[in-house]
């Protein structure tokens, strides 16, 4: 989902003060101590009843003791900076995105070794291998991948069946059904282009991951300037000029437009998939079928999850995981148990707090996932309202989740251009024609690598 705001470092210290109280102590922590410190970045109050809830079944099995302290997902990286300066890390911090995982390496803050044990303990072949491939480096896993959400190709299927089109999993198909189907008052797609919107580099990057193009090579440098990404910068480009709604669609207006049904497809992320459902009040489809039936697009709505461009080797599909990372200073023991409980005895209630943005990066959970309450104003299980073969692409697209910079140790730069967007303004400026395809994958390499050269190493 789009990036918040990134807190000021007074806010963040005065956040890290009030946590020093219940924090783990840094080398007062031994190995076996009986008292844990938990940071988690699932803060919701609903969310944050759940894990308590998790958490006193855990502290009555094993008899160690856990702090729960949320935190803020725009204050994570000044609040574990005081910390650290402060040598008061937590033992664990959950729900911790995969850009922040790389921040924690970089910054020698991980304990690197127990996570690997983890999921030994767990059984490794029941894990993603793609989820533990983003969360390794150097032959170390860094973090235990705990689930993920998925970035969409959401599309209209009696539109496409009516059209005699192919779903569109790739750049041709994609092309080929928003211009057939641009017609009539309907959109062939409705694409985000906002320039100051991190939803647009999360589309984009969607996209261009399909096609091959990177943000960084194996060296760390900046390739924004490749052919692969030309192309994908020209590909998205066209779609947003010729087949969107016209003006700097974002993650609202775009939504708007799918359900109203004003657009024959969308990208979005998977999160999506309890509002598309009518379960959501504030964010209900309005199309006139759905007037009558809140849960006729949900089923009319047909789900891509990878894409392959001509200038990829596979198809690709972004997409965030997220883990639970073990701290240097840890007491390590306790540590462990309680990340093993959570992917484990706790898992299916972890999932289950958002199971839409929740897909289980553990394999044997698979029907209990299916049958998890999602939503908020009304609850209902997915599997009554998607079809099977929606749910099993969606269960599996961990495994083709590709993200930029991350597997390139580059964590640090992904959270920065998060923050100041080069690439949504680069693009933008392609789809208003401004600039050419080149001279925009140009200008974006420029301002990344600006970027780049202002990050503390």
């Amino acid at each position: 989902m789009p990036t918040k705001v990134t807190a000021v470092l007074s806010v963040a210290l005065l956040a890290a003060a009030s946590l020093s109280a219940c924090g783990s102590g840094g080398d007062e922590q031994s190995s076996t101590s009986n008292e844990i410190t938990v940071w988690t970045e699932e803060n919701l109050e609903d969310r944050m009843a759940v894990q308590n809830t998790i958490v006193a079944e855990f502290t009555q099995k094993t008899g160690i003791k856990v702090k729960l302290v949320g935190v803020a997902e725009d204050q994570f990286s000044q609040t574990l900076t005081a910390a650290a300066a402060a040598d008061d890390l937590p033992d664990v911090i959950g729900a911790l995105p995969l850009a922040s995982i790389r921040e924690m390496e970089a910054n020698e803050l991980l304990d690197t070794e127990t996570p690997g044990r983890i999921v030994d303990q767990l059984g490794r072949d029941t894990f993603s291998p793609r989820a533990l491939e983003l969360d390794t480096s150097g032959g170390k896993l860094l973090a235990v991948p705990s689930d993920g959400w998925a970035q969409l190709i959401l599309y209209r299927k009696d539109l496409f069946e009516k059209a005699g089109l192919q779903p569109p999993d790739t750049y041709e198909a994609l092309q080929a059904a928003a211009a057939k189907l641009n017609t009539g008052g309907t959109a062939g797609i409705t694409l985000a282009i906002a320039p100051k919107d991190s939803f647009t580099a999360q589309s984009f990057e969607h996209i261009a991951q399909a096609n091959g193009c990177q943000l960084v090579d194996n060296a760390g440098n900046v390739a924004l300037d490749s052919p692969q990404c030309a192309r994908a910068f020209e590909f998205y480009a066209n779609l947003a000029r010729n087949y969107s709604v016209k003006g700097k669609q974002d993650v609202d207006s775009t939504r708007a437009t799918y359900f109203s049904g004003k657009a024959a497809m969308m990208i979005w992320s998977s999160f999506i998939l309890d509002e598309m459902a009518g379960l959501r009040k504030d964010a209900l489809p309005s199309c006139q079928e759905c007037r009558e039936d809140p849960e006729w697009l949900a089923r009319n709505t047909g789900v891509v999850t990878a894409l392959k461009g001509p200038d990829g080797s596979a198809p690709a599909q972004y997409g965030e995981i997220v883990s639970w990372a073990i701290t240097r200073d840890a007491a390590t023991d306790p540590a462990s148990k309680f990340v093993s409980y959570m992917m484990n005895e706790g898992y299916e209630r972890w999932i289950g707090m958002a199971p839409e943005g929740k897909f289980p990066t553990r394999r044997g959970f698979e029907d209990k996932w299916n049958k998890l309450p999602a939503g908020v104003d009304s609850k209902k299980p997915l599997a009554d309202v998607y079809p099977a073969d929606v749910l099993e692409a969606l269960r599996k697209s961990p495994d083709t989740f590709a993200r930029w910079g991350i597997p390139q140790g580059q964590g640090k730069l992904v959270g920065a251009t998060m923050g100041e967007l080069p690439v949504p303004k680069a693009l933008s400026s392609v789809a208003d024609g401004s600039l050419t395809p080149q001279a925009a994958a140009a200008q974006a390499k420029a301002d990344v690598e600006s970027i780049k050269r202002g990050i503390r190493q």
